[in-house]
């Protein structure tokens, strides 16, 4: 008999309306009933994460998913203020972006991001990416304080 999987917080950091539309979709449809919370800009998944403002309450995401071109702070910036923070260093961030640059993948990981995704622009392949993730966030992976 296996055991039912706890859902787990997921923080996507996403300014486009479509790919956040895709990935809640992709959400929705998995086993999982996973809670996802959606931030728009670097800045305000910094609030989000550090429980300032309008996110006072805001739980502390399990995953975070974060795209790379973000107005206010960019992906980059707000990757290495998670990675260089003792408390939220240890939640597994993976880059969802839509950029192939080599020095993309090379800079994310030198920032200690946990895995990078280039975005299919493939609807149907975009929602399987997706559901993938979390999946292997879910059934696979063991996280922190889980």
């Amino acid at each position: 008999m296996t055991t039912p999987l706890k859902p787990i917080e997921v923080l996507l950091v996403e300014d486009d309306p479509g790919d956040e539309l895709m990935t809640r979709e992709a959400f929705e449809d998995n086993k999982v009933g996973n809670n996802l919370h959606v931030t728009r800009d670097g800045m305000e998944a910094l609030d989000f994460l550090y429980r300032r403002g309008p996110h006072a309450d805001a739980p502390r995401p399990d995953l975070i998913l974060l795209d790379l071109n973000l107005p206010k702070y960019d992906g980059r910036e707000v990757l290495a203020q998670i990675k260089s923070d003792p408390d939220l260093a240890v939640i597994p961030v993976v880059v969802l972006t839509t950029s192939s640059a080599e020095e993309d993948v090379v800079r994310s990981y030198n920032l200690h991001a946990n895995a990078y995704v280039t975005k299919p622009v493939d609807f149907d392949r975009f929602i399987s990416a997706i559901r993938q993730i979390d999946e292997f966030f879910v059934t696979v992976v063991r996280l922190p304080g889980r």
